[in-house]
């Protein structure tokens, strides 16, 4: 949690990322989802989404909202973006 927001960390081979932890189809818990590759996979209904982006990977009009991660030393910061309602439409 970060001011109130549920956020989610991914470690890939490309480094750290983040997102808010809610999938926007039904709000799908994203952080129990299965990482693959860079393509983290909602488990309530398999939606996936680019960790590096946010994007759909079977949608790109649909997406996540990202966070920006810093690496400090031992510490991982970031940065929330504007949260972003979900919209009825998807669900």
């Amino acid at each position: 949690m970060i001011a109130g927001r549920a956020i989610a960390l991914y470690h890939t081979t490309r480094g750290f990322f983040a997102s808010d932890n809610q999938c926007p189809h039904r709000g799908g818990p994203l952080g129990e989802g299965d990482l693959i590759g860079s393509e983290i996979i909602c488990p309530w209904h398999l939606w996936g989404f680019d960790v590096e982006n946010g994007v759909c990977t079977g949608n790109p009009e649909v997406g996540i909202v990202t966070h920006e991660v810093k690496i400090d030393r031992d510490r991982i910061l970031v940065k929330l973006a504007p949260a972003r309602e979900i919209t009825s439409e998807l669900l």
